[in-house]
């Protein structure tokens, strides 16, 4: 089954921050808060202006983002879980 977003929607895999802190503790799940960043794996058309036209999306397939924490919108397919996110959510990009 694929999922397809519509709009200026994103649809994200969750990636996961390390469980070791930078001074070598190993973190319990139980401690760890849940990621802030994900990896793209589709994203809408874009969102429809008054005017008619498409606004492009400033995001793309494979690109890692960091979302505002409160935004997404958890989705499971095929016993994987998914993020839905507008893009407006979307804070940055990161880039290596």
């Amino acid at each position: 089954m694929k999922l397809k977003p519509l709009s200026d929607n994103v649809l994200l895999k969750r990636v996961e921050e390390s469980a070791v802190t930078a001074g070598g503790i190993v973190l319990p799940d139980s401690a760890k808060e849940k990621s802030s960043r994900g990896e793209v794996i589709s994203t809408g058309p874009g969102k429809l202006n008054d005017d008619g036209t498409t606004s492009e999306m400033k995001v793309k397939k494979g690109d890692v983002v960091i979302f505002e924490s409160y935004a997404p919108r958890e989705v499971k397919l095929d016993g994987e879980e998914y993020l839905i996110v507008d893009q407006s959510s979307i804070i940055a990009v990161i880039e290596d």
